[in-house]
C-alpha cells in the first residue's frame, strides 16, 4: 500500500486529493497545525480513513518528525497563506508559509528520505502581469503580489533541489481550480453564495470589486488528478494544469445568477475598494503539456462548475446540508 503525506489537507485541494488518492488504495497522512480553531469540515466524511501527523510549515523540526512518522512514498505540499489580498496585509507572514515554508520541506525530505516523491503546489498568480498568452511553462513569471512573489520563490526552490540533490521533486503550476469546497473568501464562492443567499431571501445585494478580471476556472476535483499524475512519471517535470478556456468575473456572475431565475442588475453592486492594488486582469493556461505527456483532461466545464456551485450553496442554506462534499 503506498503511501502519501498531504499539507493542506483540510483544505479544497486537500480534501479531493485525499478523496482520490484513497480511492487508488493509498494510506493517506495528512499534516494540520495544533489550534484550538483548525476546522475538518472538508474532510469530515474521510476523517476515520485518515492518519494525522502534527507539524507547521513554519518548524522544520515538526516537518521532519512528520516524515519519520508517516513514512511516505509521495509528498503533496498543498498549505500555504493562498488568499492573495490576505498577502497584501500580512506579506511577511505570506513568505514565511508559501515561500520558506517549501524550503523547510524540502530539507526535511532530502534528510528524512531523498526517495520521496515531492509535489509542490505552484500557480497561475506567478505569472501575473502577463508576458505572453497563453501561459505555459515556459512564460517567464512576473508575480503582481506578495503571494504571487512568494509562490515563484516556492516554486524555484523546488527546482532548485530537484536539480541540486537529484530529488523527484515537480510543481504544477495550477489556473484557478473551484469547487462548493472553496473558502468564502474566494470571488467564485462570493459570488455563488452570495446568489443562494439572495435567491433564500437572506440577502438583497451582491458587492463585488473588478469584472472585467480575466481567469482560467476549472473543478478542483480535476485538478487533483493532475498533481497525482505527475508523481507516476518517470521523471519529474513541471506541468501548468489549466482548461485553456478564459472567462471574466461578470460572466461568472452572470452564469450565477442565470442558473437562479434571478436578475443580476437588480442585485449586483460594485465597491472600487475591493479592486487589489495591482490588478492581473487576464490568466488562461495553455495545458498542452499535461494532456500529451499525462494523458489528463478536465471533466467539468465552466458553466457546470458554476451550476454545481450555485447548486451546493442553494442546498447548504436550505439546511439539506451535503454541500462541502462536492
Amino acid at each position: 500500500m503506498p503511501r502519501a503525506l498531504i499539507t493542506g489537507i483540510t483544505g479544497q485541494d486537500g480534501s479531493y486529493l485525499a478523496e482520490l488518492l484513497l480511492d487508488k488504495g493509498y494510506e493517506v497522512w495528512g499534516v494540520v497545525r495544533r489550534a484550538s480553531t483548525e476546522s475538518y469540515e472538508r474532510i469530515e466524511h474521510l476523517r476515520d480513513r485518515l492518519h494525522f501527523a502534527q507539524a507547521d510549515l513554519l518548524d522544520q523540526p515538526s516537518l521532519t518528525a512528520a516524515l519519520q512518522q508517516a513514512e511516505p512514498d509521495e509528498v503533496y505540499n498543498l498549505a500555504a497563506q493562498s488568499f492573495v489580498p490576505t498577502s497584501w496585509t500580512q506579506p511577511v507572514l505570506t513568505a514565511e508559509f508559501t515561500a520558506v515554508g517549501v524550503t523547510r520541506l524540502l530539507e526535511a525530505i532530502r534528510q528524512v528520505n531523498p526517495a520521496i516523491r515531492f509535489y509542490q503546489a505552484s500557480s497561475s498568480e506567478m505569472f501575473g502581469r502577463v508576458l505572453e498568452t497563453p501561459q505555459s511553462e515556459d512564460t517567464p513569471f512576473y508575480p503582481r503580489s506578495p503571494y504571487g512573489v512568494a509562490k515563484v520563490y516556492g516554486h524555484y526552490i523546488t527546482v532548485n533541489y530537484r536539480e541540486s540533490y537529484d530529488l523527484f521533486a515537480c510543481s504544477g503550476i495550477l489556473f484557478n481550480h473551484e469547487s462548493p469546497r472553496r473558502g468564502l473568501e474566494f470571488v467564485t464562492r462570493k459570488v455563488t453564495n452570495g446568489v443562494a443567499r439572495i435567491k433564500m431571501g437572506l440577502d438583497d445585494h451582491l458587492t463585488l470589486g473588478n469584472l472585467d478580471a480575466r481567469r482560467d476556472w476549472g473543478f478542483a476535483g480535476d485538478y487533483v488528478d493532475a498533481m497525482w499524475r505527475m508523481l507516476q512519471q518517470d521523471e519529474p517535470e513541471d506541468y501548468v494544469v489549466a482548461t485553456g478556456e478564459t472567462h471574466t468575473v461578470e460572466r461568472l456572475v452572470q452564469l450565477a445568477f442565470d442558473h437562479a431565475g434571478l436578475d443580476r442588475d437588480a442585485h449586483v453592486r460594485t465597491d472600487p475598494s475591493l479592486i487589489r492594488p495591482a490588478e492581473v486582469d487576464l490568466l488562461v493556461g495553455d495545458p498542452a503539456k499535461a494532456k500529451e505527456k499525462l494523458g489528463w483532461e478536465p471533466s467539468v466545464d465552466f458553466e457546470g462548475l458554476v451550476r454545481m456551485m450555485v447548486d451546493a450553496d442553494l442546498e447548504r442554506l436550505s439546511g439539506a446540508g451535503g454541500a462541502t462534499r462536492g
